[in-house]
This record gives C-alpha cells, structure tokens and sequence, in this order.
C-alpha cells in the first residue's frame, strides 16, 4: 500500500522521491504517519495532506 501512496504523491502532487525517502527514514514512518511526516516537514500543504487523508480513505 505504500508503494500506490509514493506513487500518488509522485503522480498526482508531484512530491519528489527524496522526499518522500527522507520522510520513510523517520522511525515512526509507516502508512499512516507517513503524510503528517511529510507535512512537519513542509513537504506538503495543508491542502496536500487533506487530499492524501482522503486518498488513503478511498483505497
């Protein structure tokens, strides 16, 4: 499931791969941590974290 998150980010809001790299490297990063990780980091936007909340909602 991780894998289709990664690629949702690449695809649909064009986060980059270190990024997201950078975030999985954390040590509580798992499925569900993995967005507001992204988010502390300012990776994504509030907007961004509410599409992927959503996301992760519909698969």
């Amino acid at each position: 499931m991780i894998k289709e998150l990664t690629e949702f980010w690449r695809s649909e809001l064009g986060i980059s791969t270190a990024a997201i790299s950078l975030a999985q490297r954390n040590p509580s990063a798992d499925l569900h941590t993995l967005p507001i990780i992204l988010w502390q980091y300012g990776v994504l936007s509030l907007e961004e974290l509410e599409r992927t909340l959503d996301w992760l909602e519909t698969v």
